[in-house]
């Protein structure tokens, strides 16, 4: 659908009617968002394959495979249930080091296998020594609920439990749970912090700790809550830090938390290279809405992640799109936890073309083939966007991102 002019990650030229008129927005113009929450100015030219490379792993040979691990022979199994052939580069590189109980930074692409980097050996961990307790700390319910789902596929007929704890749902369930047997405690840091102060959960008795998506969790502004629950934790532990990007702040947050980590990096560049990203210029003479009608009647476009800015504005465009025919779901912050994760569950099973979402459903989701990520409306950062994105061209996958400019 979409030509590329230079191999350089420059400048593609559409050539679908709703959008022979994208490509006029010259780079280094500058478009800035009235009451952009950080007041970072969006440059639409950064959205076009131009990213810093951090370290090279085209050609990625993994140094272990997973039976050199030593790890118990149930788990092996799970891995290759899992359908794990390999070590991605992030399990590769991590996994020995959780091993041996070092403290460790890990900063990777989405999509790379990050989530059983952590949780193949702290379920060794546990088999080792059943009194192990884990917490796992992320910024998202679907993010919890999606671990937790993750884990019981890996410890499955092996009795190791674990209790999501996340807001958004009632609490009498998540209490009852953590009156009996768990290894795990995967949460989001409100809901921990309301269980801890109901004496529910016993800091003092965890021995290991994840941070996942970090960056994410201080970017919605959780680390008042991070401390109050890190504080509480026993000076000697093993603590897991995963993050997609590094800052001043996470930097700061690693040296608060982590005793002397191993450092671990694999990522290839800010946006994964096997997506191929667009803009899409909107004429004023042109009404948007018809714009994306008609990318989304193109047979290419056959599962669909749009992201809006606004809770009102995605509903509304989840209605809209409805009412012109196309299966649509929508997820944001006003819609319970049931009703997001029946309209997740659709459009993971293919049961809907597209997903309508607020940044809210921009990190740590991982849903199997995605074709194309829109942005309809401009995201509020450039790491906001890199997040969008990644929720297509997953592992080896290629996917698409087309970005509208007005």
């Amino acid at each position: 659908m979409y030509r590329q002019k230079s191999s350089g990650g420059g400048r593609r030229r559409p050539t679908s009617p709703a959008s022979r008129s994208a490509m006029s927005f010259g780079p280094g113009q500058r478009r800035q968002r009235p009451g952009r929450g950080r007041g970072e100015n969006i440059d639409p030219s950064r959205f076009i394959n131009k990213a810093v490379i951090t370290e090279e792993i085209e050609h990625f040979t993994p140094e272990h495979a997973f039976d050199d691990f030593k790890i118990d022979e149930r788990l092996k199994k799970a891995v290759v249930k899992k359908g794990y052939d390999q070590p991605t580069p992030i399990q590769d590189r991590t996994i020995s080091h959780i091993l041996k109980g070092a403290d460790l930074v890990g900063v990777a692409n989405t999509g790379t296998g990050k989530t059983a980097a952590f949780l193949v050996p702290l379920l060794n961990k546990v088999i080792l020594n059943p009194r192990e307790q884990v917490l796992i700390i992320v910024p998202t319910r679907e993010l919890a609920i999606q671990i937790d789902q993750e884990l019981k596929e890996f410890a499955q007929g092996m009795r190791i439990f674990s209790v999501c704890c996340v807001g958004g749902m009632n609490i009498g369930p998540q209490i009852s749970a953590l009156r009996h047997a768990h290894n795990f405690i995967i949460g989001t840091p409100g809901r921990l912090k309301d269980l801890i102060a109901r004496r529910m959960i016993d800091l003092a008795r965890i021995n290991s700790v994840v941070l996942d998506e970090a960056d994410r969790m201080l970017d919605m502004g959780f680390i008042a809550d991070m401390r109050l629950v890190m504080s509480g934790l026993p000076k000697k532990r093993q603590t897991l830090f995963f993050s997609a990007t590094l800052s001043r702040d996470v930097d700061q947050v690693i040296a608060e938390f982590l005793t002397e980590p191993v450092r671990i990096s694999v990522k290839t560049q800010d946006t994964a290279k096997n997506v191929d990203q667009d803009i899409i210029k909107i004429d004023p003479r042109r009404n948007k809405i018809d714009v994306l009608h008609e990318l989304l009647n193109q047979k290419e476009l056959s599962k669909v992640l749009i992201f809006g800015r606004t809770k009102h504005g995605v509903e509304k465009l989840s209605k809209v799109l409805e009412q012109r025919g196309f299966k649509t779901e929508s997820i944001h912050g006003n819609k319970n936890h049931a009703k997001r994760q029946r309209a997740l569950n659709l459009f993971k099973d293919d049961k809907v073309q597209i997903l309508v979402a607020t940044d809210v459903a921009a990190r740590g989701l991982d849903i199997a083939d995605v074709t194309h990520v829109i942005n309809y409306d401009l995201p509020e950062t450039y790491d906001d966007y890199v997040h969008r994105i990644g929720r297509t061209g997953r592992g080896s996958k290629k996917g698409k991102a087309l970005t509208f400019v007005e």
